[in-house]
């Protein structure tokens, strides 16, 4: 396991942006090329050497990830643990959930619905160095209509960032804040004193400006494809074209 580096798969939510195909099955269990999207996840954590996971879902479809991964051994995982989240409060409120899982160790949270084509675990090596504090994974996006819809970082001129806007109408840069998320245990005492939003959820924006503005949140920044493929249909489809042409999570 890395440096005592837990991680955490949350692959719940509801899927209104990929009605109706999220009517039958939870989005994460729909497929991307050969496989079901949540695979991806498991296999980049995996190669970066996070064996030990934990994967928190909800709905009605929940007991389909038992069905696909049981006890994770023939994807390589040592250890795996579930999470049930009662409803949609937000990925702060259900990263909170595996708090007795993390324990005292690091955590890297993955949304199952980023797909890399490249490995990241040189943002796990750079992690695990870290001192303190949290780390994200920010991507290139040149389009400014795309940006609007996204956690986008301002950076000083040192390259540091100094917030994080959520879907602003002015986006601070062309980089977005991608679905993977580094954080010391601190993280579990920041989110009991976090406030819902207007959408009545736990942002995770709010958990990283808490380390922006301590000072210690540090980025890296991913080579290659990444795309959210929970994002629309048109989203979906295009992760799933890259895919079958070029493969994802690439040593």
């Amino acid at each position: 396991m890395a440096n005592g580096l837990k991680g955490v798969i949350l692959a719940g939510g509801s899927g209104t942006r990929l009605h109706p195909l999220t009517r039958i099955t939870n989005k994460h269990l729909l497929p991307i090329y050969d496989r079901p999207m949540v695979s991806y996840a498991i296999e980049a954590l995996v190669q970066a050497g996070v064996t030990e996971l934990m994967l928190v879902t909800g709905g009605t479809h929940a007991g389909e990830f038992l069905r696909l991964l049981g006890n994770g051994r023939e994807f390589g995982i040592e250890r795996l643990e579930y999470g049930y989240q009662e409803r949609a409060g937000g990925i702060a409120e259900a990263l909170g959930l595996a708090e007795h899982f993390v324990g005292g160790d690091r955590v890297l949270v993955m949304l199952a619905d980023n797909v890399l084509e490249n490995s990241f675990a040189a943002a796990v090596e750079h992690f695990c160095a870290q001192e303190k504090g949290a780390r994200v994974l920010l991507a290139r996006e040149s389009d400014p209509e795309h940006l609007r819809h996204l956690g986008v970082p301002e950076l000083d001129g040192n390259k540091r960032i100094v917030r994080i806007v959520e879907k602003p109408q002015d986006p601070p840069s062309d980089f977005v804040v991608t679905g993977l998320y580094f954080y010391d245990s601190d993280v579990f005492e920041i989110i009991p004193k976090l406030k819902p939003s207007g959408r009545g959820e736990l942002e995770i924006t709010d958990v990283n400006n808490w380390y922006v503005d301590q000072g210690t949140m540090e980025y890296d920044l991913i080579e290659g494809f990444w795309g959210d493929a929970g994002e629309s249909i048109d989203a979906y489809y295009a992760v799933n074209d890259f895919v079958r042409l070029n493969g994802a999570n690439k040593k």
